[in-house]
């Protein structure tokens, strides 16, 4: 095939199969009666732009950054987290109900793209806001949350974070106590198990305990990018007898570590000026950990504009050094299905949260990685197996585990 023949297979491809992304998250001055989704905003996902692009159901993230293990601290992260349920709820219910709504099954997935409307569901990074209150589990849950991690940067009354690699310093060895039981109580009531932020040995006792399938939300392979985020080859065995998938992530310093810094410190200058003729600040990312929840909020809806004018200023410069791709995105793709299979390999962009690389760099552009994937070799139906059906397949595995458990008490 020539190239125009190429892309019309890609494109007719790209029509046909169901295209999901696990991780997008979001910002709640977005979800307001002047200011939403219905918009094409500067953000890198929203309606406009996921009718652009083609992206069928976006997960929109309840996040809550890591602080104190105090009531206090998880009382503050309670209603953190219950004003992103409130705010995806207004979207699907009040700003958009004719374009997008909310799916909590695989079968509500394919009943809603069939009328035509884009698809949102809920994921929760960290299961910080649940306290020390079992029943919140069945609370987020009735929400709509169908995944949840229980750490993010920084230990949790749950679990290590991967983040106590860099001084191996842990608090649990792994899951605390009443994290283990979290994951029985998230196994009850069909709730899917995310391993993207936790320790690797909390990974392990994770899958030793679940009675069903668990997923990287958005994580990398480690083989290809030495990053405490990315699974190594022994996590991803695990993950594989577990019958889990890996959501391979467009985050450029989890794909090629070597590539995004030589840009980044190239970029340096170039951003520090734009920084200053908008009148923001910058952080890095070994900074970003330690600032509030509104804070890195403000961060990461300000960053992106940075990053784009940069970008443009650096790509007009002979020989700059390149950015991290779509290509490099599809290398770690490649090395999943190779390493354990087709079965157990999905996407994600962790867009709005620090991720987006050159050719997908928000959802208008989701049609590049259907591309490249078709220009790579894979069929039509690992391509669909890849966009949702594996997930979808892992989702269905989890609630008919949750049906069981129930039955049996």
């Amino acid at each position: 095939m020539n190239e125009e023949q190429l892309i019309a297979k890609a494109k007719a491809i790209h029509d046909r199969v169901i295209t999901l992304d696990t991780h997008n998250d979001i910002n709640i001055d977005n979800f307001t009666d002047s200011i939403n989704y219905t918009q094409e905003l500067d953000n890198q996902v929203n309606l406009p732009k996921m009718k652009k692009g083609g992206l069928d159901v976006s997960w929109f993230i309840v996040y809550t950054g890591q602080d104190s293990l105090t009531v206090e601290g998880f009382e503050k992260a309670y209603e953190t987290a219950i004003s992103k349920f409130d705010a995806i709820h207004k979207l699907v219910n009040d700003f958009a109900p004719d374009q997008i709504e909310l799916a909590t099954t695989s079968a509500d997935v394919k009943r809603i793209i069939k009328s035509g409307k884009k698809v949102a569901m809920i994921g929760i990074e960290n299961g910080y806001p649940i306290g020390l209150d079992i029943n919140k589990v069945k609370e987020f849950y009735d929400l709509g949350g169908r995944y949840m991690s229980l750490a993010h940067n920084g230990h949790s009354q749950l679990s290590d974070s991967n983040t106590g690699e860099k001084d191996d310093v842990w608090l649990h060895n792994g899951l605390s106590d009443f994290g283990k039981e979290v994951i029985k109580e998230m196994n009850k009531w069909g709730i899917m198990i995310d391993i993207s932020h936790p320790s690797k040995e909390a990974i392990k006792q994770m899958i030793e305990l679940s009675k069903a399938p668990i997923i990287a939300s958005h994580s990398s392979v480690r083989a290809l990018c030495d990053h405490s985020r990315n699974l190594d080859d022994e996590q991803l065995e695990w993950l594989k007898q577990n019958g889990g998938v890996v959501q391979t992530v467009a985050f450029k310093s989890y794909l090629n570590t070597e590539k995004y810094e030589t840009r980044n410190e190239a970029l340096k200058t170039i951003r520090e000026k734009v920084t200053d003729s908008l009148g923001l600040k910058w952080y890095e990312w070994s900074e970003f950990r330690a600032l509030t929840d509104s804070v890195q909020m403000e961060f990461l809806a300000n960053r992106k504009k940075i990053m784009d004018l940069s970008n443009a200023k650096a790509n007009s410069i002979p020989d700059f050094p390149p950015a991290v791709n779509v290509s490099d995105f599809i290398d770690h793709i490649d090395y999943l299905v190779k390493k354990i299979g087709i079965e157990h390999v999905g996407i994600s962009s962790d867009f709005d949260g620090g991720g987006g690389i050159e050719g997908w760099n928000d959802a208008s552009e989701t049609f590049n990685v259907t591309l490249e994937l078709v220009r790579r070799g894979y069929t039509e139906e690992e391509i669909s197996m890849i966009w949702s059906g594996n997930l979808l397949r892992v989702l269905d595995e989890v609630e008919a585990v949750a049906k069981k458990l129930q039955a049996a008490e």
